[in-house]
């Protein structure tokens, strides 16, 4: 009999294929949630056209979803915290595929806000659960590259909703680049047998063959057994899981967090939503608008993953504050309508710091709060960040009312980049989970 200490069996391996097939089942579905989340940017200025309706209430049909995404993040987190990731990860996947599928049957806005509303209980849930799930079982020197390629699929879903809209609304309409959202539920079989569930879930439920039998997939060299002891180094988290992101001297951290994720959020959504019409109104065909749309998300993938890599070798802190300097210099530069090479490279590089860089931030706050409570602190930040998500088309929306020029227009959305710099400087790294030593004490008192 051995006694075995879970957490440092997973901090010290390599990649391999048990890692290869979590990735690709939590990027598959950050897919589905990120094209679920952009194709309503493509098909806004159809449903303008068609219903017509101005641009404030457009912006408002964004805003349904992303009330939806807060409210879940705030639910689901704590939730799966207590009650198992990977049925919350599944459960929020039906809801959100469902009620975007259903939502394309809609003929005003009432009708298509309410499903894009509930569509976004499963979107704002899965999200902190797929980035706990790759944090807790990603290698230690790999996981913000990890978290980063896995959240990079937000962004591809993006680029897919945009193709997808490029080739399908023309002869299709929108409501076919809707219908696409129910594509994740063929895949549900798949996904329920190859998801695992916490680390810390199966020690806490006492599942301890479940446990042995995943540690022996992870590490196949040795030979795990049911006779083995297993102890997880983590506090214990007792009552409502919120409270542990004020303890330990995490207060301000998380405000600042909530702060950063806030204007990220407002930046992210309000470009996503409102580019193709922003640049329709600068002159360019919608054809070209929705490739602007593309181009964003293709620089928003390459940022993430290089983004990831760099923060594992230099620090999460650090490259996010260059990230988000570079943010606002491009976009300040992109409101002065430059030539069409340099407008594809500003945008690229805009998508990589803007979007990019909300995927790097959610792997550096997955890594700042104890395994315990990892959900709710990334669900908190993510809910939290919503209101500036729900604020940032809204807000658009009223600035192409007002018909402002494009440099106020790209103003907008570069302040509030320089805000999220200030916050994450005073984050107080001194207080994050891989900064503190857990003494005896502090261990936790579950042993299998």
């Amino acid at each position: 009999m051995k006694t075995i200490t879970v957490s440092e069996i997973i901090e010290h391996q390599k990649f391999s294929r048990f890692h290869l097939k979590l990735l690709i089942c939590c990027m598959f579905i950050i897919i589905c949630d990120g094209y679920d989340m952009f194709m309503l940017g493509t098909i806004i200025p159809s449903l303008i056209q068609e219903w017509n309706i101005s641009p404030i209430e457009a912006g408002a049909l964004s805003s349904y979803a992303l009330v939806g995404m807060m409210v879940g993040a705030l639910i689901f987190g704590p939730v799966a915290d207590k009650m198992g990731r990977k049925n919350v990860i599944l459960t929020c996947t039906v809801i959100f595929s469902v009620f975007t599928f259903t939502s394309g049957f809609a003929n005003g806005l009432i009708a298509f806000g309410i499903q894009r509303f509930i569509a976004g209980l499963g979107l704002g849930g899965v999200m902190p659960n797929l980035v706990a799930l790759v944090t807790e079982y990603a290698p230690k020197k790999l996981r913000s590259t990890l978290v980063s390629i896995m959240f990079s699929g937000h962004a591809l879903g993006g680029v897919v909703a945009s193709i997808g809209a490029i080739y399908l609304i023309p002869s299709l309409g929108w409501r076919s680049v809707v219908w696409l959202a129910a594509l994740p539920l063929l895949f549900l079989p798949i996904l329920y047998k190859v998801l695992p569930e916490s680390l810390n879930f199966y020690v806490l439920r006492h599942q301890k063959k479940r446990l042995v039998c995943l540690l022996n997939q992870i590490n196949k060299e040795n030979n795990y057994g049911e006779t083995d002891e297993f102890i997880i180094n983590t506090e214990i988290h007792t009552g409502f899981p919120v409270k542990g992101l004020f303890s330990e001297k995490r207060a301000l951290s998380t405000l600042m967090f909530w702060l950063s994720f806030f204007m990220c959020l407002l930046v992210m959504y309000g470009l996503s939503t409102w580019l193709p019409k922003i640049m329709q109104g600068a002159g360019y065909p919608l054809g070209s608008s929705l490739t602007f749309l593309l181009v964003l998300n293709v620089g928003a993938v390459i940022g993430a993953i290089v983004g990831g890599k760099l923060a594992d070798r230099f620090g999460s802190r650090r490259i996010l504050i260059s990230y988000f300097l570079v943010a606002f210099s491009s976009l300040l530069l992109l409101s002065f309508k430059p030539n069409m090479i340099f407008l594809y490279i500003l945008l690229a590089i805009a998508g990589g710091t803007t979007t990019g860089t909300q995927i790097i931030i959610n792997a550096y706050v997955s890594q700042y709060y104890p395994s315990a409570i990892r959900s709710t602190g990334i669900g908190w930040a993510l809910g939290i960040g919503r209101i500036g998500g729900i604020m940032g088309p809204t807000l658009v929306g009223i600035l192409l009312s007002q018909q402002y020029s494009l440099q106020v227009n790209f103003l907008a959305f570069a302040i509030p980049c320089l805000i999220s710099l200030f916050a994450i400087y005073f984050v107080q790294e001194k207080y994050s989970q891989d900064h503190q030593v857990i003494t005896p004490s502090q261990n936790i008192s579950e042993i299998l």
